[in-house]
């Protein structure tokens, strides 16, 4: 095989990767809130579900990076994850009750959360310039995420008979759900999608380029185990900040993934699903800039414009209403910033700062810190902020308060970081400044 077919190759199975690993997440993640609804589980439960997203991203990530960096490749790891994960929602997509459904999903998630962080190390270990080539392979993770909110949002079981029946969404001029007919988000099937696609992509990690230990065969310390040679980063000023502010960032996040669907459904916006799927296709076009735009305005600038774009969707969602729908899809489209130019790009810093033999533990580093921490109390603001917004008798929600607080939180983030962060030089000579990342400092 030539050079340039193994590298095509490579691509290729890169491509795979990512597409499956989000289309796993996003084909149960938004469909959960039915599925539990319709076994009678109460809305503390199905919020606290919700949140198990962020216990499992705080205990795990930084374990399996160590893992990944010290004992076996990284996509030897991934493989057992996956495999291990699909049987777990597998179980879950079985349960009757709470009782019988919450330890499986639980389990699945321990298993997922890290392979976030080891996807993107299998992806900057596997090309030769990851801030120039991964961008592109990172779009079929969010395809995958489109396909899987397409696929529940516009497929039905119709009539007695239950026959699975797919059409285009209404807003994307399909016909309106038949009369007999009940959502795939009422029922299991998300779940057993997801657990299918998760024993492929199980199998399919085998094949994936060999990502070998950095650490391989080095004594192991107990700071190994809980990832501090990762925390050590936080030494550096810019780092810490960046660190720091993504935490905060990551909690009025929280607000658009756990309530942008009800919100949607309030304002009689028809098949939520496929319409937040718009937000991913943004990111998509987005993706595709950032090598560009990295290029131009460098780190400081393109995290900054991804934060303010926090606050823009925010006063956008809470300017909305039925009258004024635009404005809500403007808030949904906004979502190619805020996630590409704060995430992605704080990803390829990461990936940028941290030395070569701990590179997996600090993208779990940078995993437990948004997913987890932050996500888990992002969630628990989110329900005591909107629980306060809810009328005691009618149960309806303000949600113009709602967004007005996660806009003025995103807000004194962006200040914050604004003042605080100024990546001038290197701090030790296996890491890259932000010059040397951009062309021109922030």
């Amino acid at each position: 095989m030539s050079k340039a077919n193994e590298v095509t190759a490579i691509k290729s199975r890169l491509s795979i990767m990512m597409f499956l690993q989000f289309f796993i997440w996003g084909v149960w993640y938004v469909p959960m809130f039915p599925f539990l609804d319709g076994l009678g589980v109460d809305a503390t439960k199905i919020g606290f579900a919700y949140s198990a997203t962020g216990l499992a991203a705080i205990v795990s990530p930084i374990f399996i990076g160590m893992v990944a960096d010290k004992f076996f490749p990284s996509q030897i790891v991934l493989a057992v994850l996956h495999l291990l994960g699909g049987f777990f929602l597998f179980m879950a997509s079985r349960a009757t009750d709470w009782a019988s459904f919450f330890p499986y999903l639980l389990a699945h998630l321990f298993c997922y959360m890290p392979t976030l962080a080891l996807v993107n190390s299998v992806l900057f270990q596997s090309v030769n310039d990851p801030q120039k080539e991964a961008p592109a392979i990172r779009t079929l993770g969010t395809i995958g995420w489109i396909v899987s909110g397409v696929v529940v949002g516009s497929s039905f079981l119709v009539g007695a008979e239950e026959t699975l029946k797919f059409q285009m969404p209404a807003f994307l001029g399909g016909p309106e759900a038949p009369a007999d007919s009940k959502g795939l988000g009422l029922t299991n099937l998300p779940l057993l999608i997801g657990a299918g696609a998760s024993v492929l992509l199980g199998v399919f990690s085998i094949f994936l380029p060999n990502t070998p230990p950095k650490m391989k065969g080095q004594s192991i310390g107990i700071g190994d185990v809980l990832g501090f040679k990762a925390m050590s980063l936080m030494k550096d000023k810019s780092f810490a900040v960046f660190i720091i502010c993504s935490l905060l960032i990551c909690i009025p996040l929280s607000f658009y993934y756990q309530s942008a669907n009800g919100y949607l459904k309030a304002m009689n916006i028809g098949n939520t699903e496929g319409v937040l799927a718009l937000g991913q296709v943004s990111e998509i076009f987005f993706l595709l800039l950032v090598p560009f735009l990295l290029i131009k305005l460098g780190v400081k600038r393109m995290l900054l414009i991804g934060m303010a774009f926090w606050v823009l969707r925010y006063l956008f969602f809470a300017a909305g209403s039925q009258d004024a729908q635009y404005l809500l899809f403007l808030g949904v489209l906004a979502h190619g910033i805020c996630y590409d130019f704060f995430f992605f790009t704080g990803q390829l810093y990461v990936d940028k700062k941290a030395p070569a033999d701990i590179r997996s533990q600090a993208q779990g580093f940078i995993a437990f810190v948004t997913l987890g921490v932050g996500m888990f109390i992002g969630g628990n603001v989110n329900g005591w902020w909107t629980q306060l917004q809810t009328h005691e008798t009618t149960k309806e929600i303000n949600w113009n308060a709602v967004w007005y607080f996660p806009a003025a939180m995103a807000a004194a983030v962006l200040v914050a970081f604004y003042f605080l962060f100024n990546e001038s030089k290197s701090t030790n000579s296996t890491e890259v400044s932000d010059s040397e990342i951009s062309t021109e400092s922030a």
